[in-house]
């Protein structure tokens, strides 16, 4: 069932995806992260880590460095292109986002439980218009969402294991960010051993970054 956030236009698809489906989804994410390592991206400002590791899938892929926020070709560490996009991954967008082009990256976010995500937006591609869309795996996340100003008032949302949320229209570039991981909350990573942690969370969201032509 599709629910609209007060955030207008955020989409919110609880429990839209089956457990089959979300083990299925999970070992696609591993088998791209033998080709695609995690790495651990770093303010430009200040070169603070992030708490999240991460890495992507498609023909562009998201980095932070000291050099800034931008998306490339290329693995930061490897020098090596980012692995296809799984096509699983794709069919949930096309069936969900079926009038909008092909997504270019899928970026996949790695929580402990420790790890947040300040409020932020969306804003590094060139193509502002097609929706974003995110699927939660694993634990339990508080994701914060707001308007499209900096500051202003945010919802709180209990994302969990199978959840699908896509930003559009105008949330599309509203604030965003996950305050905590609630351990504990989901077995779906409890098998994958060093590659994660088990009480751990994976987000992985795609994004088209050029206009389509």
């Amino acid at each position: 069932m599709s629910m609209e956030l007060s955030v207008r236009h955020a989409r919110y698809l609880p429990d839209f995806l089956t457990r089959d489906e979300q083990v299925s989804l999970l070992g696609e994410v591993v088998a791209g992260l033998r080709l695609a390592p995690l790495f651990r991206p770093v303010m430009p400002r200040t070169g603070k880590p992030l708490s999240v590791r991460m890495s992507n899938f498609g023909s562009l892929g998201w980095v932070a460095d000291r050099q800034g926020y931008r998306y490339q070709s290329t693995h930061p560490d490897t020098g090596l292109c980012w692995p296809e996009i799984p096509v699983c991954f794709r069919q949930i967008w096309k069936n969900l986002l079926p009038d909008s082009p092909e997504p270019e990256a899928c970026l996949v976010n790695i929580y402990d439980s420790s790890a947040k995500l300040g409020l932020h937006q969306d804003k590094d591609e060139l193509d502002l218009t097609t929706p974003v869309l995110s699927i939660s795996l694993g634990a339990t996340a508080l994701f914060r969402i707001g308007g499209t100003e900096k500051g202003g008032k945010t919802e709180a949302i209990k994302l969990t294991s199978g959840d699908v949320l896509i930003l559009e229209g105008e949330s599309r570039l509203a604030y965003h960010g996950v305050s905590r991981i609630y351990p504990g909350t989901s077995t779906l990573l409890t098998h994958i051993n060093s590659v994660m942690p088990a009480d751990g969370r994976v987000n992985v969201t795609l994004r088209r970054v050029n206009f389509s032509s």
